[in-house]
This record gives C-alpha cells, sequence and structure tokens, in this order.
C-alpha cells in the first residue's frame, strides 16, 4: 500500500526573516525587546503591537478576577467606534460627544441580532436593566458595560472621550492570560514603551485580593505578523511602577 506524501510547512521569506535571531526562550529587557519587534514589523499594514501577559491567577474564583482599563499615553493607534445605550438628554449628550451609534431597544435588537459595528459599550445605569439582557452575547466578547471600568456612567462625556482617547479595557481569560492591543508598529519605540508600562503597570495594580506568590507569571510582546518577545516579568513590572 501506497504512503501518502508527507506534507510541509512552507514558511515564507517574510516570516524566516522576521523571526532570525529569535531565541523564544531568552527573556530580554523591554528596551531591547521593543527594537527588535519594530524592526520585524514588514507587513504592508500597520500592525498592532500586542501585550500579552500571564497571570497567577485562577478566574473561576470571584476573588481571582482582573479586569480594568488603561488610558495609553500615546493611544491606540485606532479611533475606536463607541455605543451608548442612553435615553432622553443623555442620548443627546451622547451624540454631542462623538458616539458613533446611540439608541435604546433598536440597540438592543441590533446587537442581539448578533450584529456588533463597535468597539467599546457604554451604558447609562438607568439602561442596565435593558443591557442585562444582552449578557449572552456581550459576555463572551468581554464587551458588557461595568461601572468598575468606567462604561457604566452618567458621565457620558468622559466616557465616551477615554474610549476614543486611548483606554484600553482588558480582562483575564479563562488560562489566566490578559492580552491586548498597545499601539502601532508605526509608533516611535519611545510611544510603545511608555504605552506598554502604563498597561503592564494598571494590570499590576489590578492584582485581585484572592492572588497569591507571583502574579506576573510571563509576558511577551509582539506585532500582528512578528514573532513574541519575551520579557522579564520582574523587570518590567517593577519598571513600569518606578
Amino acid at each position: 500500500m501506497a504512503q501518502a506524501p508527507v506534507k510541509t510547512v512552507k514558511t515564507t521569506k517574510r516570516k524566516a526573516k522576521s523571526h532570525a535571531g529569535i531565541d523564544t526562550r531568552k527573556l530580554h529587557t523591554l528596551d531591547e525587546a521593543v527594537k527588535m519587534i519594530k524592526s520585524r514589523a514588514s507587513a504592508k499594514f500597520d500592525e498592532t503591537v500586542e501585550i500579552s501577559m500571564n497571570l497567577g491567577v485562577d478566574p473561576k474564583y470571584p476573588d481571582q478576577q482582573v479586569r480594568g482599563v488603561c488610558s495609553l499615553p500615546n493611544g491606540t493607534g485606532r479611533t475606536a467606534r463607541v455605543a451608548v445605550f442612553a435615553k432622553g438628554a443623555k442620548a443627546e449628550e451622547a451624540k454631542a460627544a462623538g458616539a458613533d451609534i446611540v439608541g435604546e431597544q433598536d440597540l438592543f435588537e441590533t446587537i442581539n441580532s448578533g450584529k456588533i459595528d463597535f468597539d467599546r459599550l457604554i451604558a447609562t445605569p438607568d439602561m442596565m436593566a435593558l443591557v442585562g439582557r444582552l449578557g449572552k452575547v456581550l459576555g463572551p466578547r468581554g464587551m458588557m458595560p461595568n461601572p468598575k471600568v468606567g462604561t457604566v456612567t452618567m458621565d457620558l462625556k468622559k466616557a465616551i472621550a477615554d474610549a476614543k482617547g486611548g483606554a484600553v479595557e482588558f480582562r483575564v481569560e479563562k488560562a489566566g492570560i490578559v492580552h491586548a492591543g498597545v499601539g502601532k508598529a508605526s509608533f516611535t519605540e519611545e510611544q510603545i514603551l511608555q504605552n506598554v508600562r502604563a498597561f503592564v503597570d494598571a494590570v499590576a495594580k489590578a492584582k485581585p485580593t484572592g492572588a497569591k506568590g507571583t502574579f506576573v507569571k510571563k509576558v511577551a510582546i509582539s506585532t500582528t505578523m512578528g514573532p513574541g518577545v519575551r520579557l522579564d516579568p520582574a523587570a518590567t513590572v517593577s519598571g513600569s511602577q518606578a
């Protein structure tokens, strides 16, 4: 019986070049890592700078949840689309503040149908009874408004400005991982450094009461199409809080 031909995985020249010289076991300083990922960003589009943090928590326990929001000093490199649940005068306030979508029952129906054409959802407290019914749609996407991260508020002007100005919401996943986009490859090294430090600092400050032992176990940064570069967790966390 003839054997099936062995399939080989082709590595593109671009990928091979971007991964050249990367030791996946080595820990780098943040400065080194930023230089490495910027020099390897060669896609035809402006790649997003991404960060991944492995935390010493088990999210199935309520006292080990990690969630918060971080205002990146240099923004994310893109303008977020913001949807707002509000009515009456507050709906008008949201529109004036630059919200892309404002609604009540109509917005509920749109989201409930599975159409989510926005990056951040904000709601006034009086609308949460309606919004709460969208838990099965918004929850898995991490988009449910929450007062702890400033997305359930009467101060819509500030919330919308924060969302459009570079505020990044983070939430730990089942495996204890937090990840987010913290800029663009076109940013200067200093802009990326500042954004990463701000994000790491925000996550460190969100350490829950139930977390024991080492909180930040692993940290890595990459660009959309580039290789991940590991950071020294201890130096990265202490450096962000310096």
